[in-house]
C-alpha cells in the first residue's frame, strides 16, 4: 500500500531538493505534483485542496525560505501536515461504562466485520479484557456459524444466537449471559448490506438505543477508497460512530480512505487490518503512517512487533550461543519461526527507513516459500543432526530431502549457507560483538 503515492511524492520532492533556494514558483510546481499524486491515490478532492493550501502557506514562510535545506524543510512540513490530516495522535477504543460494556461493529457487507470482530477480541484479550463475541447478523447465510467457527479457532466464547430472533433481543440476551459468565466486553457483529439503506440503519439505531454501547466502530474496506469515506459519513450521521477500522491495508489500496476519512467525518481511525491472521490488527498511529507514506519507514511498529513476537529470554540465550559459536540449525529454525510470526518479511523490511529507496532493493520481493522449505528441511532432521550438522552425510541428506519434499541440492545449499554464516560469526566474535544486534536473524 502507498507504493505509488510514495514514488510520486518522492519524485516531486527530488525536484524541490534540486533547487538551492526555493521560490514561490518552484514551490507551486512541486505542490502541483503532490496534488496530482494525492488525487490519483483517491484522496477526497476537498481534503487535497485543504492540505495543499496548508502546506503552501507554511512552505512560503520564513522557516523554509531562509533555510539552508529548503527542500528538506518542505518534506518536514508535508510530513507534519499528513499527520495532522490523519488525526495527529492515535485514539484508543472507548472501554468505559458499566460492565459488561458493549462495542458495536458496523459497516457494509463484505467489509470484513466478522473477521475484524475476531481480531479485535484477540487484541482485547491480550490487553487483559474478557471478550464475548455476539453474532447479530441474522440475514446473511452462515454469518452466525462463521463467527462461531472463528471463536472456536481463537478460543474466544461466542453467544449462541438464534437465527430466527430479533437482533436487538440477541444483543440484550448476550449482555445478560456475559454478566453471568463474567465476560466484561461484548463485541457485536452487526448485519451489513450491499449498500446503505433505511432498514439497516433503523436496526442499528435500535441496537444502540437498547444496548448503550461504549464505542461504535465503523469497519471499512480500505480498497474502496473515497467510497469508504462517503459510507462512513452515512453511518456517522445515523449512529455517531466513535471511530473507524480500515481493513485490507495490506492489499492494493491506494490510500485515499486512510488520508480522507478523519478530515471528512471528524472521526479517528483507531485500528487497521494488515493481514488475515488474528494478530494482524494494529493500532493506528497517524505519525507512523505519514512516515511510511513518505518512505521514511516505521521503526516503532517494527520494534513493537519484535517485542510481541520474540521471546527475550531466548534472544539472550541465542546471543550467548552466538558468542560461543554454539548456534545450531535447531536454534536457527526456532528464531526463523519467531521472526515470521511478526508478519510477512517484505512488510517488515518496508518498515526500515530508506529500505524502499535503495536502488538494489527496487522490485525486491521476499520468497516466503523458501523460508517454508528451510523449516521443512530442518524439521526432517533428527535432533542430533540439527545440533551436529557435520554428521549429515550423503545417505542422511537423501533421507532428509525425501522427508521434507525437497532435493539433495536444497539440503546442500542450506548447509553451505549455514557454514558460511558460522565462519562469519567466528570473525565477528574475534573482533567483538558490537556490530551484532541481540536476537537478529543471521541469514
Amino acid at each position: 500500500m502507498f507504493e505509488n503515492l510514495n514514488e510520486k511524492l518522492d519524485a516531486a520532492f527530488k525536484k524541490l531538493k534540486g533547487h538551492g533556494k526555493l521560490s514561490e514558483k518552484n514551490i507551486e510546481d512541486g505542490l502541483k505534483e503532490v496534488r496530482m499524486a494525492l488525487l490519483e491515490a483517491d484522496v477526497h478532492y476537498r481534503v487535497v485542496k485543504s492540505f495543499i493550501t496548508g502546506v503552501k502557506k507554511r512552505a512560503l514562510g520564513q522557516e523554509v525560505m531562509n533555510s539552508l535545506t529548503p527542500g528538506q524543510q518542505v518534506i518536514k512540513i508535508v510530513n507534519e501536515e499528513l499527520t495532522q490530516l490523519m488525526g495527529q495522535t492515535n485514539e484508543e477504543i472507548t472501554l468505559s461504562g458499566p460492565v459488561p460494556i458493549a462495542i458495536m461493529l458496523v459497516g457494509l457487507q463484505g467489509s470484513g466485520k466478522t473477521t475484524t470482530a475476531g481480531k479485535l477480541a484477540t487484541h482485547l484479550r491480550k490487553n487483559g479484557r474478557k471478550p464475548y463475541l455476539v453474532p447479530a447478523d441474522v440475514y446473511r447465510p452462515a454469518a452466525i456459524d462463521q463467527l462461531k467457527t472463528l471463536g472456536n479457532q481463537l478460543s474466544i466464547p461466542v453467544h449462541p444466537s438464534d437465527k430466527g430472533a430479533d437482533p436487538v433481543d440477541i444483543c440484550m440476551q448476550a449482555k445478560n449471559a456475559a454478566k453471568q459468565e463474567n465476560y466484561d466486553t461484548l463485541l457485536i457483529d452487526t448485519a451489513g448490506r450491499l449498500h446503505v439503506d433505511e432498514e439497516l440503519m433503523d436496526e442499528l439505531v435500535r441496537i444502540k438505543e437498547r444496548l448503550q454501547p461504549s464505542d461504535i466502530l465503523f469497519v471499512a474496506d480500505a480498497m474502496t477508497g473515497q467510497d469508504a469515506v462517503n459510507i462512513a459519513k452515512s453511518f456517522d450521521d445515523a449512529l455517531d460512530i466513535g471511530g473507524v477500522i480500515l481493513t485490507k491495508m495490506d492489499g492494493d489500496a491506494r490510500g485515499g480512505a486512510a488520508l480522507s476519512i478523519k478530515s471528512i467525518t471528524g472521526k479517528p481511525i483507531k485500528f487497521i487490518g494488515v493481514g488475515e491472521k488474528a494478530n494482524q490488527l494494529e493500532t493506528f498511529h497517524p505519525e507512523r503512517m505519514a512516515s511510511q507514506i513518505l518512505g521514511m519507514g516505521d521503526m516503532l511498529t517494527l520494534i513493537e512487533k519484535a517485542q510481541e513476537s520474540v521471546d527475550e529470554e531466548k534472544a539472550m540465550e541465542l546471543e550467548k550461543k552466538l558468542r560461543k559459536n554454539q548456534f545450531t540449525l535447531e536454534d536457527f529454525r526456532d528464531q526463523m519461526v519467531q521472526v515470521r510470526q511478526m508478519g510477512p518479511l517484505e512488510d517488515l523490511l518496508g518498515m526500515i527507513p530508506g529500505f524502499g529507496k535503495m536502488k538494489q532493493m527496487k522490485n525486491f520481493q521476499v520468497d516466503e516459500s523458501e523460508l517454508v522449505r528451510i523449516e521443512a528441511i530442518i524439521n526432517s532432521m533428527t535432533p542430533k543432526e540439527r545440533r551436529q550438522h557435520t554428521i549429515i552425510n550423503g545417505s542422511r541428506r537423501r533421507r532428509i530431502a525425501k522427508g521434507s519434499g525437497t532435493t539433495v541440492q536444497d539440503i546442500n545449499r542450506l548447509l553451505k549457507n549455514y557454514n558460511q554464516v558460522m565462519k562469519l560469526m567466528k570473525k565477528i566474535n574475534k573482533g567483538g560483538m558490537k556490530g551484532l544486534g541481540r536476537g537478529m536473524m543471521p541469514f
